[in-house]
């Protein structure tokens, strides 16, 4: 029996050592061959992509509808042409100088366009000094609306006394000097028309 305990003792010894079991085997075979052992994979977490998400705001435009022009509107500025005339170089004596102003529609369609004193006003002038103004002692309020066919002209003639336009409009208004002067006409929106002329003695 002391014989038998003795070689039970010398056998766990021995199992020991081996390394219990296959696991130890495996690495002792790793070992000798002089490999390293597997480390054993850790499980990681893989992030995702997140999708992007695009926002396009468009803008809506809401087009309103032109407004076409009608027979017997008001003229545009850019369809109608102005002339004007001195019709002498030099008024001598007492002539009074005269001044052709036409007005022409270009346009596609009849239109109103003032043509009276308030609307095409004449100004005589000697330098800075202004001299007269058609619209100084005009009747009424001035005013005159014609309507304009395409193509066909309205003249007038406006005729100057000589005299200077002071505050009153009777007969006591002193007479121009002879000299140079320069006749102009300024509708709204266009350049003045002008014209330079002479009094003489």
């Amino acid at each position: 029996m002391a014989l038998t305990g003795v070689l039970a003792t010398v056998g766990l010894v021995a199992w020991g050592c081996s390394g219990g079991g296959d696991a130890g085997k495996e690495r002792s075979i790793h070992n000798a061959a002089g490999l390293s052992t597997p480390s054993p994979v850790s499980t990681m977490s893989v992030p995702v992509a997140t999708p992007t998400i695009t926002v396009t705001a468009t803008a809506k435009v809401t087009m309103r509808p032109s407004v076409q022009a009608r027979a017997g509107d008001a003229c545009a500025p850019e369809d109608v042409v102005i002339n004007l005339d001195s019709k002498a170089d030099a008024y001598r004596g007492k002539a009074r100088p005269q001044f052709l102003v036409s007005v022409v529609n270009t346009g596609k369609r009849p239109c109103t366009f003032g043509v009276g004193p308030k609307e095409l006003e004449l100004r005589v002038t000697s330098g800075p000094d202004r001299i007269w103004s058609s619209a100084h002692c005009a009747r009424g309020d001035g005013s005159s609306i014609r309507l304009l066919k395409r193509g066909i002209p309205y003249a007038a003639t406006v005729t100057w006394d000589r005299k200077r336009s002071t505050n009153g409009c009777d007969g006591s208004r002193s007479l121009a000097r002879p000299g140079t002067y320069v006749v102009a006409v300024k509708p709204d929106h266009q350049r003045p028309r002008r014209e330079v002329f002479r009094l003489s003695p």
